[in-house]
């Protein structure tokens, strides 16, 4: 279960790929000028601006991630001990990605047991 991670790292995780994404279509774009001369300027062109699309719609996405994460709930995760932010009733911490839930229909284990467990 390594590969889950929690919500506010996913919405990163898309907006690191979209950055990669583009600004790898922006060098292939500009090395289609290198390759085929003054016929590689459309190609160029093409790969200049799909590569600022992808760029600004990560900028949106880290922005986003970035509103989302200032009203976030930050939480102790009882796992790692470590302070976590959690979105909506359950979400995963961003450490040790343990499930974590604020909701008592959905936990396991209630507060008082936790509380007891140390």
């Amino acid at each position: 279960m390594k590969m889950k991670s929690a919500k506010i790292n996913a919405f990163r995780t898309w907006g690191l790929l979209l950055t990669m994404l583009g600004m790898g279509l922006m060098i292939l774009g500009t090395a289609g000028i290198v390759f085929w001369g003054s016929a590689g300027k459309v190609f160029a062109a093409i790969g200049l601006v799909i590569g600022l699309i992808s760029m600004m719609a990560s900028l949106a996405i880290y922005f986003w991630a970035g509103m989302l994460s200032t009203s976030a709930v930050q939480l102790e995760c009882p796992e790692c001990h470590k302070l976590t932010k959690m979105l909506g009733k359950t979400d995963r911490c961003m450490f040790c990605h343990t499930i974590l839930t604020r909701d008592p229909e959905q936990a396991t284990i209630t507060a008082e047991q936790l509380e007891s467990q140390h």
